[in-house]
């Protein structure tokens, strides 16, 4: 069988578990069919030279390697994606005026948590926003209360929860 990007594995794994005997080769040493290329003849090939034991399995971890490197990679796209969400949120609380990013190095650890989920929940009043800060955070309450203070025509603003 040869690799193409993920559809294989499920099909790889359904005849082993049935006890076929399946290798996986690699496309490169498969690939000199002459004459025009298609699957068919890619599959003739790929038939004339098992016959003749001329193929080889490429390196195929186990089923717990293969499950580990699986999550593996799923939280390294997770971990990509969230960067991307914090910026978004980032961008929309500048939208709104909100420049806690500014007091506090990242909203997504407890006190920016905390803070995020409170105006969610309704609260407006800086002073009551800032006093939920951590003790590790070094800026003032006075310095937070500001950062969430909206400038202009109306000094109110509102955030709609998003359910």
């Amino acid at each position: 069988m040869e690799s193409t990007w993920v559809y294989w594995i499920a099909l790889f794994e359904l005849l082993e578990s049935r006890g076929f005997t399946v290798l996986l080769v690699n496309a490169r040493h498969v690939k000199n069919v002459s004459g025009r290329k298609s699957d068919v003849l890619d599959c003739q090939w790929q038939q004339q030279l098992m016959i003749y034991s001329l193929l080889r399995g490429a390196f195929r971890p186990s089923d717990e390697v293969c499950a580990l490197r699986s999550l593996w990679r799923q939280r390294e796209m997770l971990q990509k994606n969230q960067g991307r969400h914090l910026q978004h949120m980032q961008k929309a609380l500048t939208q709104m005026n909100i420049q806690l990013s500014n007091v506090i190095s990242n909203i997504a650890e407890e006190t920016g948590e905390k803070i995020l989920r409170a105006i969610v929940a309704g609260e407006r009043d800086g002073q009551v926003l800032a006093a939920m800060k951590n003790v590790r955070i070094h800026v003032s309450e006075a310095e937070i209360a500001k950062s969430l203070q909206v400038t202009g025509a109306s000094n109110t603003y509102s955030i709609s929860p998003i359910n």
